[in-house]
């Protein structure tokens, strides 16, 4: 079965975006790439992270905002848990959740899912598009979300319709320019119907 083996962000300063995502609490789960190749806007997709408690969503913002992230949506319940968003400074949305909504024990850094959300103009038709690439769906909700199965995969996939996802995190729907984001699989190299880049795992570069 095909699965995300890597998730690579191409950003301006390798260096800088280093230090925030040690300091976030994923320098481990993320790689990156030089790139200067521009994008103005919202680029298409939201990194997701589930986690098990509100003060773990408390942390990993808290550790985000001293590291030099922008807040799009502070950290808050709602009628599915708590949660909230911010913007790193390479441009990447982060949604930090729980479906919580009291502590059961020391907040930590840890989470349980890391979710990548590509807004998708039509995902009936992307879904297909996965799928004729050996995805398997584990949930599909119509036209609005479809998530594929993770097996061993570090990073799951789902696909939300484009507005709908940026309505979600916050943020204007426009944007142009590079995704700013590379995906290695095993299922080699090819570029889905919104323009997500994926490549074979080999070629990415851990920095």
């Amino acid at each position: 079965m095909t699965s995300i083996a890597s998730l690579t962000l191409e950003v301006a300063d390798i260096a800088a975006a280093d230090r925030f995502y040690t300091a976030f609490g994923l320098g481990a789960h993320v790689r990156l790439r030089a790139s200067e190749v521009p994008a103005t806007g919202f680029r298409g997709f939201v990194l997701s992270l589930t986690v098990s408690q509100p003060s773990t969503v408390d942390a990993f913002i808290g550790a985000a905002l001293d590291a030099g992230a922008t807040p799009v949506k502070p950290a808050e319940k709602s009628f599915w848990g708590y949660g909230g968003v911010v913007q790193a400074p390479d441009g990447t949305i982060w949604k930090v959740a729980t479906s919580e909504k009291k502590d059961t024990g020391p907040a930590t850094q840890q989470f349980d899912e890391m979710v990548l959300l590509l807004g998708a103009t039509d995902v009936a038709a992307s879904k297909r598009f996965y799928v004729d690439r050996g995805l398997v769906v584990a949930k599909s909700f119509g036209r609005k979300y479809v998530e594929f199965a993770s097996a061993s995969s570090p990073v799951k996939l789902a696909l939300y319709g484009r507005r709908a996802l940026a309505k979600n995190v916050g943020v204007p729907m426009d944007g142009t320019g590079s995704h700013r984001l590379m995906l290695g699989s095993d299922a080699g190299s090819f570029t889905d119907p919104d323009g997500f880049a994926w490549e074979a795992a080999s070629l990415a570069t851990t920095l």
